[in-house]
């Protein structure tokens, strides 16, 4: 028999619930009410040096009828690294058809990971390490320091210096409204953008402001749909918060919005916020993606539901008649 809708969803809860328990702060709930979880796994050294994110979405099928839709990211996972552990992980879910296997997913990659430390492998790239404490990080903000990360900006340079300059219009950028939690403050930042240079002349134009530039770290992630070939240009910046980028480029895909740049900034108030720092990066850019209709609002989206069941009513009576 089965499982009822009301069953599949108590052992996702039930999954979640132990999942938390046993990771703790490793642990991260990107979003709620689209069931987007991520884990930091590492290869359980005093001072790991490999690390990797599993950011997973859990449909409504899950675990009975479908898998989780899963990503990983790691700078350093690639080509044959990359296709040997998703097929070890495809692997298991067929093993366990109908099982929860978020727990055998996390510890067959923290098999790997420990297997890469105690061999040979050369170690990953570490590049600057996130929430860097500073004993003397006040509740003000130092507009006039530079920043100590590189400019993100060199990272489009490879995109757009092979083309013909071309003096392309600069959008218009729009600011959402802070939020503020134990004092670090994070602010999206928001502009339609049909092209990469455009992309890179909004972050030129944000970082002219001092208080935006003096910025613990500055992420940021667009999506560009070019009509010609049918595919989607897009591409994310950690700027130091890792996989922070690659947190807010899924939110975009999973939302659906296109021709848009946003950019979060955080300043770091020298407290640290585990993943609670991911659920506001991500809910400062959901905020402002709703406020400027890339996305529509939940009141909105319940209406519209409302009005698809009332429809799908509608037509069921007359099909009785």
């Amino acid at each position: 028999m089965a499982a009822s809708g009301a069953e599949v969803a108590q052992q996702q809860i039930d999954e979640i619930e132990a999942l938390s328990s046993i990771y703790g702060e490793d642990w991260c709930v990107v979003d709620e009410d689209e069931k987007i979880y991520c884990i930091k796994i590492n290869d359980c050294l005093d001072q790991p040096k490999w690390t990797l994110c599993l950011q997973v979405i859990l449909p409504p099928g899950y675990p009975t009828a479908e898998p989780p839709i899963y990503q990983l990211n790691a700078p350093w996972l690639r080509g044959q690294d990359y296709m040997e552990l998703a097929n070890s992980l495809e692997e298991i879910y067929i093993q366990n058809l109908g099982e929860s296997i978020l727990y055998l997913w996390v510890e067959k990659i923290r098999e790997v990971l420990i297997e890469k430390a105690q061999s040979s492998d050369p170690e990953p790239d570490i590049k600057k390490t996130s929430e860097e404490v500073d004993e003397n990080d006040g509740d003000d903000f130092v507009l006039d320091r530079q920043p100590i990360h590189e400019d993100p900006i060199k990272m489009l340079n490879y995109i757009t210096s092979g083309s013909q300059e071309v003096d392309e219009e600069l959008p218009p950028v729009h600011h959402g409204n802070p939020i503020t939690d134990r004092r670090s403050t994070f602010q999206a930042h928001l502009a339609p953008v049909v092209t990469p240079r455009q992309v890179k002349r909004v972050l030129e134009k944000l970082y002219e402001n001092k208080k935006i530039a003096s910025a613990t770290h500055n992420i940021y992630a667009y999506r560009i749909y070019c009509e010609d070939k049918q595919t989607f240009l897009q591409d994310c910046e950690d700027d130091g918060e890792t996989a922070a980028g690659g947190r807010l480029l899924h939110l975009m895909q999973i939302l659906n919005v296109h021709n848009v740049l946003v950019v979060v900034s955080r300043w770091y108030g020298g407290i640290l916020l585990g993943p609670d720092r991911f659920k506001h990066i991500n809910n400062c850019a959901r905020n402002v993606l709703v406020e400027y209709s890339y996305v529509p609002s939940v009141e909105e989206s319940s209406k519209q539901a409302g009005k698809s069941k009332k429809t799908r009513k509608d037509n069921k009576k007359r099909t009785e008649h």
